[in-house]
């Protein structure tokens, strides 16, 4: 198993570009196409939290049902804005990426270099 994961969507420039860095530096990453295999519940808070940001910061609005779910309500928890990730995965902002030197929202995608 490759200690290097992306969780990709190859529509996504972002992410094509750092998957191409991962490559470019010498890296076979396990890409796990996250919209047809969502991470499951405890696999998206470990991922989360060792990002070191809220479950709200790995939110994406462009292009998914945000704003129609009602998720910009500030009294909704970690519970309930992952509940909506894991029922619609577009809503999971990408690339993420894990190395053995962390976890990053490659988001900018110069934010890959962080964990190389």
């Amino acid at each position: 198993m490759s200690e290097v994961t992306i969780y990709h969507n190859p529509a996504c420039g972002t992410s094509r570009a750092v998957l191409a860095r991962l490559r470019e530096a010498g890296l076979a990453p396990r890409v796990v196409p996250y919209l047809e295999q969502p991470p499951g519940r405890e696999e998206l808070r470990g991922l989360i939290a060792r990002m070191g940001v809220p479950v709200r910061a790995v939110l994406r609005r462009k292009g998914t049902p945000y704003d129609a779910l009602g998720l910009d309500d500030p009294s909704l928890g970690d519970e309930a804005l992952l509940d909506a990730m894991l029922a619609h995965p577009v809503l999971i902002e990408r690339p993420i990426v894990a190395t053995p030197r962390g976890v990053r929202l490659c988001r900018p995608k110069e934010r890959v270099e962080e964990v190389l």
